[in-house]
């Protein structure tokens, strides 16, 4: 490294730049994103009730969805508040360690919804392929594992990610061209040669999200043979639309995540409007789309509530 790069004074924070061509427009932001970032608790927060209150609900699917919940309700609390406090005027500083914990987390939660998504898809495939071993199959144990796994494989990812970004130097400009700290934003910033990290980074993020993709069509492809064999209409659309919820949580965190990093986009705000959709919205759909077409978790919310209106 030439020696004039280590003459700078090293970065102590760095200025989150928030969402571009959004001034003046700080205060329906704000109220936009909490509704939305509320929503998300809330519905996650009920779906968790229903789960935990409900005998019926305790099996290898709904096990996996409160998971999935409770990654909901912190993945946009990663990013939220500060967003939120910036726009009402707040600080938009973020301090060196802050950043690094947030690019950890973020990467760390994201993986961990890829890696339950997999799961999720692996139980849809062991429950319609073969029914009659699906409690051998899915037992405990084997629950409890696949979801240490998920968590401790989204660690080691987002541990090697954090490392590789910010052990390198940061001497120079300290604006953040996003609301948040990621790779794509973070990186640039670096006062030394950061081919190496990219490589690696965007290797490992394309990986894991390839990995998880494929393994994904390959239950999939299963799941759709098996249900074309079934021979009444009626099975097919039941076997089917315990499907339905999974493949639309799928589409929309496959869609944001190819655009961040397989695909760039060229406008900062259209990468933007991508962040937001990835990190705000669909966390807070992700309920509606597990409980408008489920009469289980319904029922079993609609128990829970009534129950706790009888204390």
């Amino acid at each position: 490294m030439p020696l004039e790069m280590w003459n700078h004074t090293p970065v102590t924070e760095f200025l989150l730049m928030g969402i571009p061509y959004t001034k003046g427009l700080e205060n329906v932001f704000f109220v936009l994103f909490l509704a939305f970032y509320l929503l998300t608790l809330l519905g996650n927060l009920l779906i968790l009730l229903a789960i935990l209150t409900s005998s019926t609900l305790h099996t290898p699917m709904y096990f996996f969805l409160g998971n999935l919940s409770v990654f909901d309700i912190f993945f946009p609390s990663v990013r939220s508040p500060q967003m939120m406090l910036s726009l009402m005027g707040q600080s938009r500083t973020i301090s060196y360690q802050g950043c690094a914990c947030q690019l950890f987390f973020y990467h760390f939660l994201g993986c961990t919804e890829c890696f339950l998504y997999t799961v999720m898809a692996y139980d849809r495939f062991a429950a319609i392929c073969h029914p009659l071993r699906y409690t051998v199959i899915m037992n405990r144990r084997v629950c409890t594992v696949m979801t240490l796994g998920t968590w401790m494989g989204s660690c080691l990812h987002a541990s090697v990610l954090t490392f590789l970004i910010f052990k390198l130097p940061y001497c120079g400009p300290n604006e953040v061209d996003n609301f948040f700290c990621d790779i794509l934003v973070v990186l640039p910033l670096a006062c030394a040669d950061t081919s190496v990290a990219q490589t690696v980074s965007f290797t490992n993020v394309g990986v894991v999200a390839l990995l998880c993709f494929l393994l994904i069509l390959a239950s999939y492809t299963r799941i759709v043979i098996s249900i074309l064999k079934i021979s009444s209409p009626e099975g097919r659309r039941r076997a089917f639309s315990t499907c339905s919820a999974h493949l639309t949580s799928i589409l929309l965190f496959y869609g944001p995540v190819v655009l961040i990093y397989l695909w760039p986009a060229s406008s900062p705000w259209l990468d933007s409007v991508v962040q937001v959709l990835n990190n705000i919205v669909t966390p807070s759909l992700n309920p509606l789309i597990y409980t408008l077409r489920n009469k289980d978790v319904k029922l079993a919310l609609r128990k829970a509530l009534l129950r706790g209106e009888s204390l």
